[in-house]
């Protein structure tokens, strides 16, 4: 691609680029502001739009100004061996987070599968994709999930009708900021500012009863990260910092040696055989099944409170088991 100041003499690159913006404005552009953009004269870009809509862009008008419907929009990715094997792995790791039949990701594997050429690997991620869909639907969950995932492409407030667990269902205004998915258990959330808090939340969608797009649009904050929103969380859940400190068997020493659970981890080998593992991580709540999956091979130091529940879940189950 050659360029010259601001002209974007490649055609090819220059209809990258017009896709590319309209894309990602959602309320349009006019005319005038492509060609500013390109760097080159109005007539040019209204022959760049017929040509992108010759080529199947979904491009719409409406007093002058020109966009992208996303919902119909199909993108074009080329990859090679190495990379299809990344997305290999992607698609195996979303069907085992997916408990239930989503046609999106369904139709996302089926389309990822007939548009790569290796056959191995094409073939596998078809399967991926038959596992999913011998799952149960569940429609209300789609619908939902449609609806909060076109709130956040367009920026517009979302009514939800929320049931957190052992609670009565919320009405809540709520801006999308991300939508993160869980690495330890199946379930997606969304994260955003509630205005019925004042602050912002997390929500799990699969406890979402109802969701409605509203008409409002809002812009998320420049100073809102949300990686380094969710860093110090086990999972999802940023609640207060807490410095957790396990002790390992040697029996379990080795596999906890082979992972990186934490990016704030610190592991220290102790003579026996076996190891301590210190963290910093947002609460204690998501990280409790994950201790308590090591049984008799862990020993929760610090802090007290995490101590206290294991202790008494222990408690509980060698009164069940005896």
């Amino acid at each position: 691609m050659a360029e010259d100041d601001d002209r974007i003499h490649s055609k090819a690159a220059r209809l990258r680029r017009i896709e590319h913006r309209l894309y990602n404005t959602p309320g349009g552009l006019r005319v005038i502001d492509l060609a500013n953009d390109c760097g080159v004269v109005r007539r040019t870009i209204y022959r760049d739009l017929m040509a992108l809509h010759e080529m199947g862009v979904p491009v719409w008008e409406e007093r002058g100004r020109f966009g992208i419907d996303r919902a119909t929009y199909l993108s074009t990715v080329r990859l090679n061996l190495n990379e299809a094997i990344a997305l290999y792995f992607a698609a195996r790791l979303l069907t085992h987070h997916s408990d239930e039949h989503n046609p999106h990701i369904v139709s996302a594997l089926d389309k990822l599968a007939s548009g790569l050429p290796d056959q191995t690997i094409s073939s596998h991620i078809a399967q991926a994709a038959d596992v999913v869909r011998s799952r149960p639907v569940r429609s209300n969950y789609i619908r939902n999930l449609e609806a909060l995932t076109r709130a956040w492409a367009d920026r517009r407030l979302v009514l939800l009708r929320y049931r957190a667990p052992n609670r009565e269902s919320t009405e809540r205004e709520v801006a999308p900021y991300f939508v993160e998915v869980s690495r330890s258990t199946p379930g997606a959330y969304v994260i955003g500012f509630d205005r019925l808090r004042g602050a912002i939340r997390t929500f799990k969608i699969e406890r979402i009863e109802r969701a409605d797009l509203l008409d409002e649009h809002y812009t998320i904050p420049d100073d809102f990260d949300p990686y380094a929103f969710l860093s110090n969380a086990w999972g999802v859940m940023d609640d207060a910092e807490v410095d957790i400190h396990l002790r390992f068997s040697a029996e379990a020493a080795p596999r906890v040696r082979e992972s990186v659970w934490h990016h704030s981890q610190h592991l220290v080998e102790r003579d026996d055989g076996g190891c301590d593992l210190m963290m910093t991580i947002g609460g204690i709540r998501e990280v409790m099944p994950w201790v308590l999956s090591w049984g008799a091979d862990i020993e929760v130091v610090a802090p007290p409170d995490l101590r206290a529940e294991v202790a008494s879940h222990s408690a509980r189950m060698a009164d069940r088991y005896r």
